[in-house]
């Protein structure tokens, strides 16, 4: 893990540190991911081992001695979450809110998948495809293609997207498109390599921005209200996730210079 990586690093761990903490708190998911049906045997006992998990492995990748362990759990963590929604795109794949939501998991284990490849090396093996560059590539192709449901969720549900653009912002129904098809170019840019890394970048910068200027006025207005704090910090998480892909995109080797 180079220092130029450091940072997003920290957010992913402060964003599942803050998870694991609310689903502690309330003794549920936190209105995390996908949420577990009432009727499960051991509902609260698994909310209270989801929000432990989190929190302990969110502390863990802090530190060097504990960040791969903590990785090495916390991936097969975020895949079980993907891996719940996929009924429900089976039983509605017409609704576009379910690939939303499917989309959203999908960055955030992008994002935990590549910290997985930076943080175990081992590139022969189990190891071949999960880590090393082949994890990252394939991380990356996961977070790009994971960015187009969500730019398409701003375009089909553009009265709920306006809604959530702060009210002090002119054209909001504008800003509400705009960002949906700035969202879908990264995606593209990410997967057929059209400046990926700026793509990236933009997508994270994006991402991060939402988080501060949708949820941070609504906690701010209800400080004591679960929702904005909840909403904040699963947007937080998504946001660092997008910054640990775009961090690890290769800039461009310049071309090699021909003697004259």
């Amino acid at each position: 893990m180079t220092r130029s990586q450091q940072p997003a690093l920290t957010l992913f761990a402060v964003g599942m540190m803050a998870l694991g903490i609310l689903a502690l708190r309330y003794g549920d998911f936190a209105l995390v991911w996908q949420p577990v049906e009432a009727w499960v045997p051991g509902r609260t006992a698994l909310a209270y081992a989801s929000g432990l998990l989190m929190l302990f492995c969110g502390i863990g990748l802090l530190f060097s001695a504990t960040a791969k362990l903590s990785i090495r759990i916390l991936a097969p963590y975020l895949v079980i979450w993907l891996l719940l929604k996929v009924p429900a795109l089976v039983v509605a794949p017409q609704m576009e809110a379910v690939w939303l939501g499917f989309g959203e998991l999908a960055v955030l284990l992008a994002g935990g998948w590549t910290l997985f490849a930076v943080l175990t090396r081992e590139s022969t093996g189990a190891w071949k495809i999960l880590a090393g560059e082949n994890g990252i590539r394939a991380a990356r192709i996961l977070f790009a293609v994971s960015l187009l449901p969500i730019g398409l969720s701003h375009i089909v549900y553009v009265k709920e997207t306006t809604d959530l653009v702060p009210p002090w912002l002119p054209y909001r129904t504008g800003w509400a498109y705009l960002t949906g098809a700035g969202q879908i170019a990264a995606g593209l840019g990410v997967l057929f390599s059209i400046l990926p890394r700026i793509a990236a970048i933009a997508e994270a910068g994006m991402l991060t921005v939402f988080t501060l200027l949708v949820w941070g006025p609504a906690i701010l207005a209800a400080p004591t209200a679960r929702l904005p704090w909840t909403a904040f910090f699963i947007s937080w998480a998504i946001a660092a996730a997008a910054w640990i892909v775009a961090t690890n995109v290769r800039r461009r080797p310049p071309p090699a210079a021909h003697p004259v």
